[in-house]
């Protein structure tokens, strides 16, 4: 009967937890601003104490969750409204770099280190720092990266083109099995894509890790498992 109560309590804390999270919103799930992160953490924490019960009563720290999704909300309504507020909870923008100089001290401020500093800009595609502007730590924690005009990427405007938009592309093949919904939507059928997977010498679909439909192109995007690890790390 001990182990039903503890059964139950996890059941309620989960419950809880998932229901006041989706009512904070999308954030929550996303890149977290500092004020964000706060919030999470303190909700995970009473839900764990619900959910162990160390209080031995479930109702103080549902109620406990609920009085501070209340006051998340509030606040988080306070600063959209006031930049003041806004600036207090959830910081601003800092800045890494411009011109070539690295800003040490605001490095030091946001506790990165140069490595960090690089691997962010590779990430965002950028290998060379002279190829970037300005790099900014955002208040969510995501880094911006302004380009040098020389190496900021083509638009179709900048030469004058009028191109067909780009149309997303439905996920056919996840991990070797069929997405038999997602085919549908495409118009095409099982027989059109063993087709496809023949054409490229694939006789088994569990090799497949993915594979996507291009509408613009009528084919599949294929991509084979491969099991052979890869350790060389030429940044190290």
């Amino acid at each position: 009967m001990e182990y039903l109560k503890f059964v139950i309590s996890a059941i309620v804390s989960f419950a809880a937890l998932f229901g006041l999270t989706k009512i904070l919103g999308n954030r929550q799930m996303s890149q977290l601003s500092m004020f964000d992160y706060v919030g999470s953490v303190a909700l995970g924490s009473i839900a764990g104490e619900l959910a162990v019960m160390s209080s031995g009563d479930i109702l103080g720290p549902l109620v406990a969750m609920v009085t501070f999704t209340i006051l998340t909300l509030i606040i988080s309504l306070l600063t959209c409204k006031s930049i003041i507020l806004r600036r207090f909870f959830e910081g601003h923008a800092i800045l890494l770099y411009q011109k070539g100089q690295i800003y040490e001290k605001n490095l030091l401020k946001v506790k990165m280190d140069i490595d960090e500093l690089l691997a962010n800009c590779r990430i965002n595609g950028f290998f060379d720092l002279e190829e970037i502007h300005t790099i900014y730590l955002e208040s969510n924690g995501e880094i911006s990266i302004i380009p040098h005009s020389a190496y900021r990427p083509v638009q179709t405007a900048d030469l004058n083109l009028d191109v067909d938009p780009d149309l997303p592309m439905a996920n056919v093949i996840i991990d070797g099995k069929i997405m038999h919904k997602n085919l549908q939507t495409t118009g095409k059928d099982i027989k059109w894509v063993e087709k496809q997977l023949r054409e490229r010498g694939i006789s088994d679909i569990k090799d497949v890790m993915l594979a996507t439909y291009d509408e613009n192109n009528n084919k599949l995007n294929i991509y084979l498992k491969y099991k052979k690890p890869n350790n060389i790390d030429i940044f190290e």
